[in-house]
């Protein structure tokens, strides 16, 4: 059998890895037509021209504690991938973000012969020397988002090429409603400003943080006379916030980045949608809380002080952050509170966002990573 240097495989493992792989695949497309991508990845993906072996709402996995539930299932989908992989000939494979399953199964990979390349560095920065040693070990390539993780791996002898970040040119091709044209397709309350929450796009890291949230949020929108919005996730059925509809919370399923626009103030949890929120401009309360045993593990491993991406990309924290036993009712209501009565501050952290996005890089990062990963597979044949 030869080489099957036409076809890669591509592995996504949540909502945010699902995004950007869907703007790859679209660029690597369109300079390779004939290209075949299969792989983990979601419904945006699928779209944008990828065979699905598995989609990702299958592998929505939150934390040490929730990995370890879910072993023998994730052990079952590596060796059907790698069976995937053996039986198409495929060369090369590329992982985007979710270290924990990704790391592993570039462990395989590399016993395979095949070329692994990975696009959307995890946040070594945050996870520290442990993930470095497997990426120099396992990794061919890395593509990354920021100049200071090319700087990092390059310090630790791991080839990497900066692409920038992909959000430069959504923003840029985005056709944003207006506020009204917004409020008029929703029917939202005129004369009201939106609280925007965004609970994430798992269910284990929505159940446990939306309760605290919504009673806040109420409160929040109570005192300041705003209009309190559920953003659900693509990947997320909307039944699963229905319970909550009794609150006078909407929910809205599409336009989030409208939202985000035309938002007051977002209670927002912590990931890709931070760094979203933040170039537009939003205001937010940053919260995160997961299993006492990865939040118990990750506090003797994690290196950085924030853990918003959007104030890691800054260097400094430009919105407040509550974390695991500090996300409370009464917590989250105080810093909104100081964000919303302080004109001051809510116009200096305004300012600070919109520093953000210059630190992103130049437009075309999808298409820069697509070169990059067709130049290694022409390097295959």
């Amino acid at each position: 059998m030869q080489n099957n240097t036409s076809e890669i495989l591509i592995i996504a493992g949540e909502a945010s890895g699902d995004l950007h792989g869907a703007a790859l695949i679209e660029k690597l497309k369109n300079s390779c037509p004939d290209i075949h991508i299969s792989g983990i990845g979601g419904d945006k993906m699928a779209v944008a021209g990828m065979e699905l072996f598995y989609h990702i709402n299958k592998l929505s996995f939150l934390g040490f504690a929730e990995v370890i539930k879910h072993i023998p299932y994730i052990k079952k989908v590596q060796k059907n991938i790698i069976g995937h992989i053996l039986q198409r000939d495929i060369k090369l494979v590329v992982l985007i973000d979710y270290p924990g399953f990704n790391l592993s199964i570039a462990k395989k990979l590399k016993a395979l012969n095949v070329k692994v390349i990975y696009y959307i560095s995890p946040q070594i920065w945050a996870w520290g020397a442990g993930r470095i040693k497997k990426i120099r070990k396992y990794i061919d390539k890395m593509i990354v988002f920021f100049p200071f993780e090319n700087d990092l791996y390059s310090q630790n002898k791991v080839s990497s090429e900066l692409a920038g970040h992909p959000l430069v040119d959504r923003f840029k091709d985005y056709k944003f409603l207006t506020k009204e044209e917004l409020y008029s397709k929703y029917n939202l309350p005129v004369g009201k400003d939106i609280l925007l929450i965004m609970p994430g796009s798992r269910l284990n890291e929505i159940s446990k943080l939306l309760p605290d949230v919504l009673i806040a949020a109420n409160d929040i929108s109570s005192k300041f006379n705003l209009t309190p919005v559920i953003a659900c996730s693509d990947n997320i059925e909307e039944s699963v916030f229905s319970k909550f509809s009794q609150h006078g919370i909407r929910l809205i399923k599409s336009n989030t980045y409208d939202l985000m626009k035309h938002a007051k103030i977002g209670i927002i949890k912590s990931g890709t949608s931070t760094l979203e929120a933040g170039i537009l401009g939003l205001p937010m309360v940053i919260v995160y809380r997961t299993s006492l045993l990865t939040y118990l593990i990750g506090r003797l491993v994690v290196k950085v002080k924030n853990i918003g991406l959007i104030n890691i990309v800054a260097g400094k924290e430009i919105v407040p952050e509550l974390i695991q036993h500090q996300v409370s009712t009464k917590n989250i209501f105080k810093l909104a509170e100081m964000l919303l009565t302080n004109t001051d501050k809510y116009n200096n952290t305004k300012q600070e966002l919109n520093k953000i996005e210059a630190k992103l890089g130049n437009a075309g990062a999808s298409a820069r990573a697509a070169s990059i990963i067709l130049k290694e597979l022409t390097l295959l044949k």
